[in-house]
């Protein structure tokens, strides 16, 4: 099940991008044993957008067809890891090909992509900027599939 992060705007250089792309790169080398991966990030620009109602226009562009759809929302569902991990888990031995995780811009997400969304999952009610929220779910997304195959980085 190949995993795609899309999201508004770009993410430059500086410690973020970094643990996105450590996060990333631990995720691919343990996913692929299990059938997880690899893990894609995909951006629209964000600036002079237009609003949440055009970044909906331009994410969907960027979402693989028929991928299921979990948008990260601060009315979503809070999960703690192992239940996480047990989701990825379920979307992936229910046939998923794909999943894409959405993190909308400044304003959010418009409610017709939220509407559209398989999940919403959420972070806590605390809003995160958007360049955070990326490096706590490729982290997240690293700690499931570690749950998922044994190994010790997750201590519950």
């Amino acid at each position: 099940m190949r995993l795609n992060l899309c999201a508004v705007g770009r993410l430059r250089g500086g410690a973020e991008a970094e643990l996105v792309i450590d996060y990333t790169n631990r995720f691919n080398r343990i996913g692929r044993n299990l059938k997880l991966g690899p893990l894609t990030v995909r951006e629209v620009e964000g600036r002079k957008s237009g609003g949440p109602l055009t970044e909906a226009s331009l994410l969907r562009r960027i979402l693989p067809k028929g991928s299921l759809i979990c948008c990260l929302d601060e009315r979503g569902t809070v999960e703690n890891s192992p239940a996480f991990a047990r989701r990825m888990e379920v979307w992936r031995d229910a046939g998923w090909s794909d999943v894409s995780f959405i993190i909308g811009g400044a304003d959010g997400i418009d409610n017709s992509l939220l509407n559209d969304a398989d999940h919403l999952l959420s972070f806590g009610a605390m809003v995160w900027p958007h360049m955070l929220a990326r490096v706590m779910l490729t982290e997240q997304i690293y700690r499931a599939t570690s749950i998922l195959a044994g190994g010790p980085y997750h201590r519950a």
